[in-house]
């Protein structure tokens, strides 16, 4: 086949690819110049693929570089891998990859997804409308990506496309082996630690109001959303509304860490070593993970509702409100409303699972044709929905759990007032 018509046209292709990456035109494709084609060419991760590419297959002198020639070399070599492992999903070997034979590749692998996912990972590829896809949409959609078998192409499209495998803010994600060896796992708990502390730093407000109206209201003490701030402000200034926020932004890394490493564990349990897992066993393992970071950080929620509820100058801050709890209460007294917290957990978890796949699942039969991606705006709006109607299924749960929290507070308040009210 070499020196033929097919091999002067592949040559040509790859020239052209050179000269596209090849920005300030000096003849070679460097780390950087590839990893600025690989993002604009939607690459998985642009800077592995490019690392890969310059240092470990293409470039055969230490220059940090490839020139053309390198470049082709490289480029035949991929062609040549991408060969396999198209013959290896195209399982009737009739020279395209249709749907059934997607979700075939899933099922292998432990995941299962409907008809209609299968149909959007394959528009993502099918560019002539064929309802399949073909070795030259496969080689041209995948020639620059680091793929090495066929676990790296099913999960470059479980990540590149959303699928109803469980994708959900209540369920930890699940890290490849390479993420885990690279360092990726910690960098995206890290980033979720710090959005997660901006987004409860500028709802602070909210949350202490929402604690002081469910420990504070009853029948005869109607309080509204402006009597509740106006009593905050007026006890402590404007600065008070942010009380109890330094140790819910303190709690969110151990959480974070301790069920990401419980999931991983009770993954483990249920599936071995396999990377997958269905929907409801993911859904089992999230609420467990979820039950065991709770438990291991309880004691941080109840100082959390203490600190949210204290008065001025109750508290010389954290270390003395966890003392004077357990001079006054004991230990178990950071473990109040323990159980209907865990209980709370699995309805919360079910529910916005459910709602945010199905809301999800909706959209795009019914108005996504071409991508297997909503977007972020709609993601958000289906997240916002889901975990509003869990909020409400656990709601009552949640107020037994704070003002069983807050029962110790209470009861202090009213000794202390005890003098008062007898002279």
């Amino acid at each position: 086949m070499r020196g033929g018509p097919g091999d002067a046209e592949r040559r040509q292709r790859w020239s052209r690819l050179f000269e596209e990456l090849d920005r300030n035109k000096d003849g070679r494709v460097d780390v950087h110049e590839l990893r600025q084609g690989l993002a604009r060419l939607g690459a998985g991760d642009p800077d592995r693929s490019a690392q890969q590419g310059i240092s470990h297959e293409g470039d055969t002198d230490p220059d940090g570089g490839l020139d053309l020639e390198e470049f082709t070399r490289y480029l035949q070599e991929r062609e040549q891998r991408l060969l396999l492992l198209f013959h290896s999903l195209d399982r009737n070997q009739d020279g395209h990859i249709d749907v059934s034979e997607i979700q075939q590749s899933f099922k292998a692998l432990g995941i299962s997804i409907s008809l209609e996912q299968a149909e959007k990972i394959l528009h993502s590829m099918d560019r002539d409308g064929t309802m399949t896809i073909d070795w030259q949409e496969w080689r041209d959609h995948f020639l620059l990506h680091p793929l090495e078998n066929v676990e790296d192409v099913l999960y470059f499209w479980k990540h590149s496309t959303v699928l109803d495998i469980g994708e959900c803010l209540t369920v930890p994600d699940e890290f490849s082996e390479q993420e885990k060896l690279s360092g990726m796992w910690w960098k995206q708990l890290v980033a979720g630690a710090v959005a997660g502390a901006v987004s409860r730093t500028g709802t602070a407000p909210l949350d202490r109001l929402k604690v002081f109206m469910q420990v504070h209201a009853s029948k005869t003490n109607r309080l509204n959303i402006l009597g509740g701030l106006r009593s905050m402000i007026r006890e402590g200034g404007v600065r008070s509304l942010w009380r109890g926020n330094g140790i819910n932004v303190l709690k969110i890394a151990p959480e974070s860490a301790i069920k990401f490493m419980a999931y991983e564990q009770i993954k483990w349990a249920i599936r071995g070593q396999q990377e997958t897992l269905h929907v409801q066993e993911r859904f089992v393992a999230g609420s467990l993970a979820g039950a065991t970071a709770q438990t291991i950080i309880y004691p941080m929620e109840v100082l959390k509702t203490r600190l949210t509820l204290r008065r001025t100058g109750q508290y010389k801050g954290l270390l003395d409100c966890a003392r004077q709890i357990l001079e006054h209460e004991g230990p178990r007294a950071f473990y109040r409303g323990y159980l209907p917290n865990v209980l709370g957990i699995i309805p919360y978890a079910g529910i916005d699972l459910a709602v945010y796949e199905t809301l999800k699942n909706q959209w795009l039969q019914q108005y996504s044709h071409d991508s297997a991606d909503p977007g972020i705006l709609v993601l958000l709006a289906c997240g916002t929905i889901s975990s509003t109607c869990g909020q409400i299924a656990s709601y009552p749960l949640a107020l037994v759990r704070t003002r069983m929290q807050a029962q110790g507070e209470q009861r202090q308040r009213v000794l202390e007032e005890l003098p008062s009210n007898l002279s």
